[in-house]
């Protein structure tokens, strides 16, 4: 019988295989030996517009030397979750510094901002608590949302960036405990929430607003109180700061919530010290007269690739699938890497190029690049 079920089970896997390459979804990822934005990708030399590396922290010195100290100094794991003995220094100096950038009162480190956000919204729902979640935002955010469905609360999709849509659900569920998730900067879009009139619609209904500051590279931090709401801030290390992790800040009660009831934080080993003290430098550098030069120059190049556009994000929308693949190879045999997105990660018929800007982008990088994309308008994106 235990075969027979085998055979059953390589029958279904090899069936959804099919149904994926069938729909013409099919995807692997491929090997970049890339250091910083250069590398070689299948044979040939390109220069990545892909990587979230937004101010080139990764390869930055002082980064890498934190790195490479930590592991020699703590060993290159943690070896336990945080509660057994997985916590090092570095890990309390790390939120006890981002709790002083994020200006909120505590900080709790998780493995990845996924983690994060799972973690968060889990222990926020319950019986009794509705969530309200913009409906563009990220897949960590959506499936932090299902865990807090599967504890018992209730979840609510609101129309993108529709205050008067969102306003209609936080009145309609009146006297629940009520909580607004948002993006900051959306991902595939690059586009920037209000967060100062979400929250002042938070604090006319007293509900909770959870920021996800994931992609905030040129935003401020917001305040632990903006318009008379609580606001609570979720992040990463991997993308601003160049490393890896994630975190929630806002008050102390809810950070020692969170170590006590995340089961992302509870159930695994902690972030590896040489993540920590990557992240924790680089913290250092972002609040530096260098971090102000390097969030600057991102905006310099941002504006050379699209005047005025919010975030270095940005969408270059073609409709249907196979115009997006076929721009993303004509850009890669002029050695751009600029990845082609498609559903199921954005809606069907807004496949599109994702242009990932970074202040380690040279000049010369950025001018090739805005060559390349007047060659795509003018050649319609064949």
């Amino acid at each position: 019988m235990s075969g027979s079920h085998s055979a059953h089970w390589s029958e279904w896997f090899e069936s959804q295989a099919t149904e994926i390459r069938e729909s013409g979804r099919w995807r692997a990822p491929r090997s970049f030996d890339a250091l910083g934005a250069v590398g070689e990708l299948e044979g040939r030399t390109v220069v990545s517009f892909a990587s979230n590396d937004y101010l080139g922290l990764t390869t930055h010195p002082v980064v890498q030397a934190a790195a490479i100290e930590a592991t020699t100094r703590w060993g290159s794991g943690s070896g336990a979750s945080r509660l057994v003995v997985g916590s090092r220094p570095v890990h309390h100096e790390l939120e006890e510094a981002i709790a002083q950038w994020r200006g909120a009162n505590a900080a709790v480190l998780f493995p990845t901002g996924f983690a994060a956000n799972l973690g968060l919204l889990a222990t926020l729902g319950g019986p009794g608590v509705v969530i309200h979640s913009d409906e563009l935002n990220h897949a960590s955010i959506i499936d932090g949302c299902r865990m807090a469905r599967a504890n018992g609360a209730a979840v609510h999709r609101y129309r993108h960036l529709d205050l008067n849509h969102l306003a209609t659900n936080l009145a309609a569920n009146a006297g629940a405990r009520q909580v607004v998730v948002t993006d900051t900067v959306f991902s595939m879009d690059g586009d920037v929430a209000p967060i100062d009139k979400l929250a002042s619609l938070c604090a006319q209904h007293d509900a909770l607003l959870v920021v996800d500051e994931a992609h905030a590279v040129l935003e401020p931090p917001p305040e632990p109180f903006v318009n008379g709401a609580h606001v609570v801030q979720v992040g990463t290390l991997s993308k601003t700061l160049g490393a890896l992790g994630g975190f929630v800040a806002g008050p102390r009660s809810l950070v020692d919530l969170l170590v006590n009831r995340a089961r992302t934080y509870i159930f695994t080993t902690a972030p590896s010290p040489a993540d920590a003290a990557a992240a924790l430098a680089a913290i250092r550098v972002l609040q530096s007269g260098e971090g102000v030069a390097l969030q600057q120059r991102l905006r310099q190049h941002i504006a050379r690739v699209a005047p005025g556009h919010p975030s270095p994000i940005i969408p270059v929308i073609l409709g249907d699938e196979a115009s997006a693949l076929a721009a993303a190879q004509q850009l890669l045999e002029l050695g751009l890497l600029v990845p082609a997105i498609r559903p199921p990660t954005v809606a069907i018929g807004s496949s599109r190029l994702r242009i990932a800007l970074s202040a380690a982008h040279t000049d010369e990088q950025i001018a090739a690049l805005v060559d390349a994309l007047r060659m795509l308008e003018t050649d319609g994106g064949q």
